[in-house]
């Protein structure tokens, strides 16, 4: 049965024109829990994410998020819900400032209040960027951006946070910073479903995770199971 605080999909179907991108999907991220939802580059991982988002529209299939239907809903609408995306290719306003992209994150938030205590968590998850604030965005090096894509989605005070390949292309100091701040925000309560290529990465995260292949989920169960098992191993972990 899905809680009133899980995020649930339900028999997805996306088409791009004729060609389906993803096929009958379902998933369920369980309230308070860290999802992963791994794959080969293609597989349909980022266009479930935006179905869910709604960045693009599903064909047939259902996404509800405390027990309330949210299936091709306006991505304001999504996020009043309490989801927040955090894009593949972080998607920053390249001229603005850092200040002004984190603000920017909070544009649905009306208590000054609120916000200046929301700009100061991500402040003290990424303290690197404090300097940076009067920065053009576009200015800094990809692990900051990334830094920055991800405090500006924790500027709107999500219950749920969605992140599409937080660490691609990253250093490995940038993919530890990114990787703390998941589990720290997790620990006060919000739920994070994971999208990575870097399926090491994901599962070590994660409490549970799903394997999508040509759109289509193909395997799913506990993360620290998937570690293990051979398939796995071979396929996504290069073991």
């Amino acid at each position: 049965m899905t809680s009133d605080k899980n995020l649930a999909v339900r028999d997805l179907t996306v088409h791009y024109g004729a060609v389906p991108a993803v096929t009958g999907v379902s998933l369920e991220v369980t309230a308070g829990s860290i999802a992963a939802l791994i794959g080969a580059n293609g597989a349909g991982k980022s266009t479930l994410i935006k179905a869910i988002t709604g960045l693009v529209k599903v064909r047939s299939g259902e996404v509800s998020y405390g027990g309330q239907p949210l299936t091709n809903r306006a991505p304001n609408v999504i996020l009043d819900h309490g989801i927040a995306l955090v894009p593949e290719g972080r998607r920053l306003f390249g001229s603005m400032t850092v200040q002004e992209n984190l603000e920017m994150g909070a544009y649905r938030i009306q208590d000054a209040a609120k916000r200046a205590e929301l700009f100061d968590t991500c402040l003290r998850y990424f303290p690197d960027l404090k300097p940076k604030l009067p920065s053009a965005a576009n200015s800094l090096s990809g692990g900051q951006q990334q830094m920055v894509a991800v405090a500006r989605a924790l500027m709107s005070a999500p219950s749920v946070l969605l992140l599409d390949e937080p660490t691609i292309g990253l250093a490995p100091a940038f993919v530890n910073v990114i990787s703390a701040v998941v589990r720290d925000i997790n620990k006060q309560g919000v739920t994070v479903l994971l999208v990575e290529q870097n399926a090491e990465v994901a599962l070590r995260l994660s409490d549970y995770a799903y394997v999508l292949e040509a759109g289509a989920v193909v395997k799913h169960g506990p993360s620290r199971e998937f570690l293990n098992d051979p398939d796995i191993k071979k396929a996504y972990l290069g073991l």
